[in-house]
């Protein structure tokens, strides 16, 4: 197939994929859900999560609406191996989270913050209890120490926060942290020195603004939003969009699952243990923020008696294989598009090859020529008609001097001429849209794997999931491209070749935005399939016409 075809192929490819993935986000019917808190500085009323209607097994509960600021106490800084957490005692919410693993986005010699607590941007997890006057976000607690670090040799550390209700209850929260991982377990111990029998249920909840992460691409937007997860309903988004219209059909029961917040290449995820019933919730607060979340009962606490709930917090990248292990459906947060059966195998290949090589640029290149000897028999019919319909351009052109403007008579001489030589013109199209689906799974592996963020290639490339800074690769390509054009068939129309020799340039202008894995691996496709053309054409020009000229 020509270059000209291909563009317009791919145009109508990349239309195609983002009409379906906004179709996948339509309408859904509404639905009530609870609410959560605001950040300080935003007057309004932040109502604590309730259990609207009972639990499976747990009698309704319904918490006291208080309004108001989120207030700041005092901080506890935890360091381990993988976070620098801060903890506030105001409600115990966890308000700050780095990533010792992971780079800034825009500054790398930061560290990534996935959880902040700013004017500019609101992104934290809190929890709490419900019932009997417990603690909730708005409890102030208190904590014996301000700085945590995990020894050496030690594997896990707690940090421990202690609220006392008026009725006598001690409620203990827990914060667990472990070496190498990025699953914090958050614990309630409630031991009840009451007089008198208690009934409590748990929430936990994350609270963001609506805004898309720092350096999100406009030209490659990526989901950021909420996630619920249930073995019925499998994987589900909840755009923000949808929480703002009362538009969200997730399971708001069940006695498994998982609800989480996404954003590119990370994700904060509530994973309660499963065969425990839990209602999920989402909203829509003021002033931009939203909350999700999910309510789960602890149960009668007899006088005299305790009990604990632990809900473990999984806040970090989107590493397929660990989240997998984490939980049923985890690892489907890795947006690998509607293609994700293709696009799953090549990432794993991909990974495969840097185990190698130890660079993904590398192994990128490797990829293509893999899959070029792959598509190789395909490809080389496309080029074989190509060649064939080049070879006919000098007669094709003499039929349209000779009829002029009659398009009828000159359209059918034209296939009589083809069926003559046995040649089909649309016999190139099918190798290339075969091929279509895997370069846009390529596309979504590229774009979505965290682990090709900030990974370098070679001397200015030094990072594969971004543009490439100065345009090498894009015009090279586009180079690519044009020198393709003069491979194929000249069209018999002079405003569509006009048409046809400046629409690689646009299409390649395109690919300035795109990751710059991406492009390298349509420069390296480009060059082989160049290599590929030319020998066939070469071979079929030399030899003789089987019907002359």
């Amino acid at each position: 197939m020509d270059t000209q075809r291909l563009i317009l192929f791919m145009l109508f490819t990349f239309s195609t994929f983002f009409l379906l993935d906004a179709w996948q986000k339509d309408s859904r019917p509404p639905a009530t859900v609870p609410a959560a808190a605001v950040p300080a500085g935003t007057p309004s009323a932040s109502p604590v999560p309730s259990a609207s209607q009972p639990l499976a097994t747990s009698p309704s509960a319904t918490a006291p609406v208080v309004s108001g600021e989120l207030q700041k106490g005092q901080q506890v800084r935890v360091q381990t191996d993988t976070f620098i957490a801060v903890i506030d005692t105001a409600g115990g919410d966890l308000r700050h989270l780095e990533l010792l693993g992971q780079r800034d986005t825009l500054d790398k010699k930061k560290n990534f913050a996935l959880l902040e607590f700013q004017p500019e941007r609101t992104y934290i997890a809190q929890s709490g209890l419900i019932g009997n006057d417990l603690p909730n976000h708005r409890t102030v607690y208190t904590a014996s120490e301000r700085e945590v670090k995990l020894p050496d040799g030690t594997n896990t550390i707690a940090v421990r926060l202690s609220a006392v209700t008026a009725s006598g209850v001690n409620v203990t929260k827990i914060y667990g942290f472990h070496r190498n991982s990025y699953v914090i377990d958050v614990s309630y111990e409630i031991d009840n020195k009451s007089a008198a029998p208690i009934h409590a249920d748990s929430y936990f909840q994350l609270v963001r603004d609506g805004k898309p992460p720092v350096g999100d691409s406009a030209m490659l937007p990526t989901y950021t939003g909420i996630a619920v997860y249930t073995d019925k309903e499998k994987f589900q988004k909840v755009a923000f969009t949808d929480v703002d219209k009362g538009k969200v059909s997730y399971p708001k029961k069940s006695n498994d699952g998982w609800i989480a917040m996404l954003q590119h290449y990370f994700l904060s995820a509530w994973l309660p243990p499963n065969n425990v019933p839990r209602e999920f919730y989402t909203r829509h607060l003021d002033n931009g923020l939203y909350s999700a979340g999910v309510i789960l009962p602890v149960g009668n606490v007899d006088a005299g008696a305790s009990a604990k709930i632990t809900v473990p917090l999984y806040a970090g990248p989107q590493e397929g294989e660990n989240l997998a292990n984490l939980a049923p459906g985890l690892d489907l947060t890795i947006d690998y598009g509607w293609l994700t059966i293709i696009a799953k195998p090549l990432f794993w290949y991909l990974q495969w090859l840097h185990q190698w090589v130890s660079n993904w640029g590398l192994a990128i290149i490797i990829l293509t020529v893999t899959l070029k000897a792959v598509f190789y028999p395909l490809s080389a019919a496309s080029y074989r008609s190509m060649a064939r319909m080049r070879v006919l351009a000098p007669r094709l052109q003499k039929l349209k001097d000779q009829y002029g403007s009659d398009r009828q008579r000159m359209n059918q001489a034209m296939m009589e001429l083809y069926k003559t030589e046995k040649i089909n013109p649309l016999g190139g199209c099918l190798p290339v849209v075969v091929q279509i689906p895997v370069f846009i799974a390529l596309y979504w592996v590229l774009l979505a794997s965290v682990e090709l963020r900030h990974a370098p290639f070679i001397l200015w490339i030094d990072d594969l999931s971004v543009a490439d800074p100065y345009f090498v690769l894009p015009i090279l390509m586009g180079a690519t491209m044009i020198f393709q054009t003069y491979l194929n068939p000249v069209p018999p129309d002079p405003v569509q070749a006009k048409i046809m020799k400046i629409m690689p340039i646009a299409f390649s202008v395109m690919f300035f935005f795109f990751p710059a894995g991406l492009v390298l691996y349509w420069l390296v496709n480009n060059i082989l399939s160049i290599a590929q053309q030319w020998q066939i054409t070469h071979a079929m020009e030399h030899a003789t016409p089987a019907h002359g000229k």
